[in-house]
Formats: C-alpha cells, sequence, structure tokens
C-alpha cells in the first residue's frame, strides 16, 4: 500500500492530492519528467507539460470493486495532442480503464474507456465541447454493467457492458501506462469510492 499521499475515510473513499504525493512521494510512486507543483484556486496542484510529465503508482485502486465512482478535478490547457489520456488504471494492454480528452480548436471533449475480457466500450461525443483553461470536475461512474460520465455533475454519456472486476495493474497520471498520449493541463486531485455517486455526492467544483 503506498502510503502519504492519499486521505481514506470511513466510506472507502481515497482520493489523491497531486501535490502532495509529488512533493511526499513515497515507495511505490515515481515520476516521469518533471511535474510541476502550481497554485490554483484549491490550494497546490500539479501541471503536466503534454510532452513527458507523469506520475505512475503501483497501486490500483479500483481492483476487484463491481461498482465505483472515479472523480478528477483538472484543467486541460490549449495546445496539447488530439488524443490525451490522464488516468490510466490496470494492466497497459488488458484489462483496463481510461480517463482520456480529445483537444480540437475549439475546446476539448471527453472519453471514457473500459476494457474487460473482451468487453469494450468508449463513452465519447464529439459533439460535447468545453473550453480551455477552466476548471473541470469529470466523473465515471460504474454500476455492475452500467457505465456513466458526468463533466461538472451533468450526466453526458452512458453505456452498458457485460462487466467483470479489473483484478490487477498499476495506475497513471498524465499519460497512458506505455507512454502514449500524454496530457497538456493541471490535476488537483483523483477521487475512487467503491460505491455509486450521483451528482449531489460529487467532489465540490
Amino acid at each position: 500500500m503506498i502510503q502519504d499521499r492519499s486521505t481514506t475515510d470511513k466510506n472507502n473513499t481515497k482520493e489523491w492530492l497531486l501535490a502532495s504525493m509529488v512533493e511526499n512521494r513515497s515507495e511505490g510512486i515515481s515520476l516521469k519528467g518533471k511535474p510541476e507543483v502550481i497554485d490554483c484556486r484549491y490550494g497546490k496542484a500539479i501541471y503536466f507539460n503534454g510532452e513527458c510529465d507523469a506520475i505512475f503508482l503501483e497501486e490500483m485502486p479500483i481492483t476487484g470493486l463491481q461498482k465505483f465512482t472515479i472523480e478528477i478535478l483538472f484543467n486541460p490547457s490549449r495546445g496539447g495532442s488530439f488524443e490525451q489520456r490522464f488516468l490510466h488504471c490496470g494492466e497497459s494492454q488488458g484489462d483496463r480503464l481510461l480517463l482520456e480528452l480529445r483537444a480540437t480548436p475549439e475546446g476539448w471533449y471527453s472519453d471514457a474507456f473500459i476494457s474487460v475480457g473482451e468487453q469494450k466500450m468508449a463513452l465519447i461525443d464529439a459533439e460535447l465541447i468545453h473550453p480551455y483553461d477552466s476548471w473541470y470536475h469529470l466523473a465515471f461512474v460504474i454500476n455492475s454493467g452500467k457505465l456513466e460520465t458526468y463533466v461538472n455533475s451533468k450526466k453526458e454519456m452512458e453505456g452498458s457492458i457485460i462487466f467483470s472486476p479489473l483484478l490487477k495493474g498499476k495506475t497513471s497520471i498524465g499519460v497512458r501506462q506505455n507512454e502514449i498520449s500524454w496530457f497538456k493541463g493541471s490535476v488537483y486531485s483523483v477521487r475512487f469510492t467503491d460505491k455509486v455517486l450521483g451528482p449531489g455526492e460529487f467532489l465540490s467544483l
């Protein structure tokens, strides 16, 4: 278990505060490039340059879960590559979950992807464009086979698969685990909760 970089409450919610993770780096956490600690509206966040900055963790917080909610407070910057992966849980090429975005000249749109066994699903809609350089709350809610995504507590997409829990792997933030599709922007926190949350229970933006 990685220590000194998360908070866990009685409801089995784990929140990773990225600046604390980088400043107080412990065993099981490694950095690629030089993720930068910056000031933001919440306190301190981490800025990823979109080229070589990332955080890698030996831990995989959704192991064995049938129902869970992942939330991220982040600020995408203009000028990054078209495909950007900013959270990758699971295996590099096998069973995995990714939170991603696609960058266009007008703004970005989200892509939440999961692959378990033969089942794959990407929740993505190129019409749901958001401006750059603002803070956003993104949630990916897994309720057995039901999948939902929310941006700023507004549901954007849903789908379903035949679901089984992810059982092994690691976590990367700022890039896919095989070091492609780098994220350009800032991340304040990532929160994992082992139950289905609704907008009224999400992190405050």
